[in-house]
């Protein structure tokens, strides 16, 4: 189980060393067009881990989906862990929604 969070972590700071050292190199004003680009972007990334997260409960990578989570005290199984991922994941997106009036 400790090798999926050191790949996950590796991950999302790849992500952002690429972010950061790469995209983002001079400061600029976002325009709409952009910001518009980056956010579809990063939601086919979000969306992308889940069938990730599928996939590797379904077949148990990294021990996944044999022992019980311990929140709920439930075995996840591959439809349930993505499930649970993706609503944590909506939940997150419509929290970092920003309206201005």
């Amino acid at each position: 189980m400790i090798w999926a969070w050191v790949i996950f972590i590796g991950f999302v700071l790849a992500m952002l060393a690429l972010d950061l050292g790469v995209f983002h190199k001079k400061s600029h004003a976002v325009g709409f067009k952009e910001s518009l680009g980056w956010s579809a972007v990063l939601i086919k990334l979000g969306l992308s881990f889940s069938i990730l997260v599928f996939y590797a409960y379904g077949r148990h990578w990294f021990d996944l989906g044999l022992a019980a989570d311990s929140v709920d005290k439930i075995v996840n199984t591959c439809r349930l862990a993505a499930a649970k991922y993706l609503t944590a994941y909506v939940v997150e997106k419509s929290l970092s929604v920003e309206i201005f009036s």
